[in-house]
């Protein structure tokens, strides 16, 4: 990096920090926290608990804000007044440390950036996520399968922790149908992104013939709802099947119909939950993501009015991501038109840049 382009870079941050401190707000929230505080002191305020729980949380959530919005601010402040003192002086050794920091701080004001996009109630929440394999079958169900492992291995690498829901395993490999929970701070905020139709070209190992193949996979997030939003689902909107569960459990999931699918009628929404011996308690999983997936699709609906578009369901013809493997290698989003070329890691988990240009493409 020259001297040009660390200049072009500096200009660049200061004015990503600037929107960010017009979008942040940062003495609102400062003057929020001390309110909490006062709050906090008083005598009566933690007589209720849920109450006292709700606004702690908001606290957190600001102060967490706060403080990545100081360091970089501070980071950012410092570095512009010793690019100054090193242009009037020609100091050539201090420059040599601006440029040898200069990718620590982009990533500190970008981690920033990123923290201010995430300010959506829902964002904080836990992900509920269910992929399902396109026409092709075993090829499909594989492809679904590695979708299923990536975001296993990001959410190890975010220390989240994972319930799976519902497994359905292919005839002869991968899978039918998966459902889990992504459970951490900001979990649907990034995984929001995933939400679409992800696109696999490569050889296909299960082709004696070693053609290439095209195979096709959905991934449907929505946030895990709490017990203060309120959506009604009564009988009569929905249909409930019983099965059997499939996979590890023993004699009760072979023989008992444990196993729970529920189908919201008027949208077509289906949901199934096999994770637990009790048919009861399946039931009561599958009620909670067929609310969390109302729920999403309803903010889907309004944000489409909001951007004057019709909405379209998450259909075959809506592409977000391509994976090439064959004939060359790279990982492209349509969203932020960014490809990359690491496709291993990022089949392996590495996927948290990606999210990230994005979210940060979405918000132009």
């Amino acid at each position: 990096m020259d001297a040009y382009e660390y200049s072009e870079l500096l200009k660049l941050l200061n004015t990503k920090l600037e929107n960010i401190r017009s979008i942040l707000k940062p003495d609102a929230l400062n003057a929020r926290v001390e309110e909490i505080i006062k709050l906090e002191s008083e005598q009566d305020f933690w007589n209720d608990v849920e109450n006292a729980t709700k606004i702690g949380i908001e606290k957190n959530r600001l102060l967490s804000k706060l403080s990545k919005f100081n360091k970089a601010n501070e980071a950012l402040s410092g570095t512009n007044e010793l690019y100054e003192l090193a242009q009037e002086e020609n100091d050539d050794d201090t420059f040599e440390m601006l440029h040898e920091e200069a990718k620590e701080l982009d990533d500190l004001i970008r981690s920033t950036e990123i923290q201010v996009m995430l300010s959506n109630p829902d964002d904080i929440s836990n992900a509920i996520v269910t992929i399902h394999p396109g026409a092709g079958g075993t090829e499909s169900q594989d492809w679904a399968a590695m979708l299923y492992r990536m975001y296993l291995r990001w959410a190890e690498r975010q220390n989240f922790k994972i319930d799976t829901l519902d497994y359905q395993p292919g005839d002869e490999a991968g899978i039918k149908d998966v459902s889990f929970i992504i459970k951490g701070e900001n979990a649907y905020g990034y995984l929001k992104a995933e939400n679409g139709i992800h696109r696999l070209v490569r050889i296909s190992p299960f082709d004696s013939n070693a053609k290439r193949h095209t195979s096709f996979a959905s991934v449907m997030v929505s946030p895990e709802i709490d017990d203060n939003i309120d959506i009604v689902v009564e009988d009569k909107d929905i249909r409930i099947d019983t099965y059997r569960s499939s996979g590890a459990g023993g004699q009760h999931v072979n023989k008992t119909e444990s196993a729970i699918r529920i189908t919201h009628i008027e949208t077509n929404i289906v949901v199934q939950c096999q994770n637990d011996r009790s048919q009861h308690k399946n039931k009561a999983s599958a009620l909670k993501m067929l609310k969390s997936r109302l729920y999403e699709y309803e903010l889907a609906k309004q944000q489409a009015v909001k951007d004057g578009v019709e909405k379209s369901d998450n259909g075959w013809g809506h592409q977000i991501r391509s994976y090439v493997m064959q004939p060359y290698q790279q990982v492209k989003d349509t969203r932020s038109n960014i490809g990359y070329s690491n496709v291993d890691a990022i089949l392996d988990g590495d996927i948290t840049k990606i999210i990230e240009d994005v979210l940060i493409a979405t918000a132009k």
